[in-house]
């Protein structure tokens, strides 16, 4: 390993700092954010994508890795969620992704600071095939990125992962590049058109919001299959796996975790009450 490259890795990831991309548009994004309990700027990345821009406070001034955290963050936000989420972070000593997707186990790969893969080759063959990339082409080029690569630090492996997935769909705005400071991303952020402001909300206040909005005519987009066992078993579910893990998190002082477990509650919940006061026939 040169001594230019190993200073180029470590320029590449100085400060620590993340990007979650969402494959929805902004409007159902929102909400599902919201639930978070972080300050972050969401705005659009592509047809059918959104990305948000968190402040960072979680690693910035406390002890949690920016890795744990946005794999807590992901798998919060994709749980209740239709759409997958891909959490991208970075930090001084390594650099990754964690995919996230309903209940299913995220799944990720890590690179060090001058671009060592880091990671297993199965996690780029899993995630090419929950996001439906073609398993020719795309996976090439995905398989690339888990060979060494004297010019290629970790940055350039994100910008490399990134240009696959413009195939996908996914255009980030210019200058919301992985690998630069959480500053200067949500700098570029707040001056989109179509940038919105996530606040820390309270819990209480969060979800009395989405119960109040439920509107049992609607039911469909927000609950495919309300009224039905599957509808009633995916609640209880949620409840189930929401509490304990709540709890874990709270414990461990995870604040990716703790909203993971949360919004688990939140949906389980919504779901209880909108079965609750479902019309009968």
């Amino acid at each position: 390993m040169s001594m230019e490259k190993s200073q180029v890795g470590r320029r590449a990831g100085a400060g620590p700092g993340a990007l979650l991309l969402c494959r929805a548009e902004a409007g159902s994004v929102a909400p599902a954010a919201q639930l978070l309990r972080e300050r972050m700027l969401l705005t659009g990345a592509g047809e059918g994508w959104s990305v948000l821009v968190p402040e960072g406070k979680p690693w910035l001034h406390g002890d949690e890795p920016v890795d744990r955290v946005l794999t807590g963050w992901a798998a919060a936000l994709a749980v209740g969620a239709p759409w997958p989420v891909l959490a991208l972070w970075w930090d001084a000593d390594r650099a990754g992704y964690t995919l996230a997707s309903g209940f299913r186990r995220p799944v990720g790969y890590v690179w060090l600071a001058d671009g060592t893969p880091a990671g297993e080759d199965e996690a780029m063959r899993t995630f090419a095939a929950r996001l439906g990339l073609d398993p020719v082409l795309d996976l090439e080029s995905l398989d690339a990125l888990t060979k060494p690569d004297p010019e290629a630090d970790a940055r350039t492996r994100l910008r490399g992962l990134l240009a696959v997935l413009t195939r996908a769909g996914v255009a980030l705005p210019t200058g919301l590049t992985p690998g630069e400071p959480a500053d200067r991303l949500r700098e570029i952020a707040r001056i989109r058109p179509d940038a919105r402001q996530i606040e820390r909300s309270g819990w209480r206040e969060v979800v009395r919001t989405e119960f109040e909005a439920v509107d049992h005519s609607r039911l469909g987009p927000l609950l495919p299959w309300s009224g039905t066992p599957a509808a009633r078993a995916l609640s209880l579910t949620q409840l189930t796996t929401g509490l304990p893990l709540t709890a874990w998190g709270l414990r461990r002082r995870s604040a990716g975790w703790t909203a993971a477990g949360a919004l688990l509650l939140a949906h389980g919940a919504l779901g209880a009450v909108c079965e609750l006061t479902r019309p009968r026939d």
